[in-house]
């Protein structure tokens, strides 16, 4: 079962004191920085949630956490990079596990989710918009318009939150589009606002910025539920306008460190922290209250059961698309 924040809760006074008293005894105290590599462009999903909960563990650990942005492949590169660094515990990754479920699938890099110990802080929906100049104004338009010609559409690359969205919406539609492909969610959405692009698939949280400053127009967000964006208003859900079911498309985010060769110490820190100080960190809630995420924070067996959703989500929809080198029946990634 998903970890909720309603079975997170403590009294946050005491939960706050009682993570406060906890910092100097914690098995694990870091004499130098923490690096956490963010796989993806500045300004992204990834981005901006791993500044805060970065600074959510410099408190809590008393020593700085520097984030440190290494684009490239649809965010294999930088935790390539994580992966092959020395296991003392002082190099994490962050992003999306979800991929970790997929890279292998798609014959980009041979690592598994299951190498990794995973913490989630928040989820993300994907969000359809477009440039206000299109003549889109309603989902309705842009499906009518995908019927007549391949619409370019922006996403942060193969197997990106966004890439996955915008296949799902094809599978169930039958339309096409054409993929234009960026290294991250942020420079995805920049070339949708200057007009390189007419759609981003994005996730919410990327966009948020610019739907506020009306420099992009929500559509739709790819859930059965409207999404509330503070300072905008309600976005529709896709089930307004298809009787289709689209799979799972919301993506939890948070950080992953190898499992082999990390200190236990250090593992058992974060666990700690992952217990009483994330899910009452004012920081990240309000994070995600103003980028329109879900505010899930989980570890452990929690947060394996909360990614795999996605991962079977996204392993058939890139294997009914096309873009699998293998079937996800060979990874023992049943279909959803």
């Amino acid at each position: 079962m998903l970890r909720t924040l309603a079975t997170l809760a403590v009294s946050g006074t005491l939960v706050a004191l009682a993570g406060t008293a906890a910092a100097q005894d914690y098995a694990w105290k870091p004499d130098r920085p923490i690096t956490i590599v963010v796989p993806w462009g500045a300004g992204g999903a990834t981005d901006q949630v791993s500044r805060v909960t970065a600074g959510v563990l410099e408190e809590a650990l008393g020593q700085k956490v520097v984030v440190v942005n290494t684009p490239g492949a649809s965010g294999s590169i930088g935790k390539k990079n994580v992966w092959e660094a020395e296991r003392d515990g002082y190099t994490w990754a962050a992003g999306a596990p979800k991929q970790l479920g997929t890279y292998k699938l798609l014959g980009m890099w041979d690592t598994w989710v299951e190498d990794w110990h995973l913490y989630t802080t928040v989820t993300n929906v994907p969000m359809v918009s477009v440039n206000p100049d299109t003549p889109y104004e309603t989902m309705d338009d842009l499906l009518a318009a995908m019927k007549d010609k391949e619409v370019p559409v922006a996403t942060a690359g193969a197997g990106s939150s966004g890439h996955a969205a915008i296949e799902a919406l094809k599978a169930a539609t039958g339309l096409n589009y054409r993929h234009v492909s960026y290294d991250g969610g942020n420079p995805a959405i920049i070339a949708t606002v200057s007009g390189e692009a007419e759609v981003t698939t994005q996730l919410a949280s990327e966009q948020s910025e610019m739907v506020r400053g009306k420099r992009l127009r929500p559509l739709a967000v790819l859930a059965d539920t409207p999404l509330e964006i503070e300072g905008y208003g309600t976005v529709p859900p896709i089930t307004d306008f298809l009787s289709e079911k689209l799979p799972q498309l919301a993506t939890s985010f948070g950080i992953f460190i190898p499992k082999e060769g990390t200190p236990p110490e250090v593992i058992e820190t974060m666990n700690e922290i992952w217990e009483t100080v994330i899910p009452n960190s004012p920081e990240l809630k309000s994070y995600a209250l103003n980028r329109g995420a879900l505010f899930t924070p989980a570890y452990g067996e929690a947060a394996d059961a909360q990614v795999w959703p996605e991962i079977q989500a996204d392993a058939w929809s890139f294997h009914e698309a096309g873009r699998a080198t293998m079937s996800p029946d060979e990874m023992n990634i049943p279909k959803p």
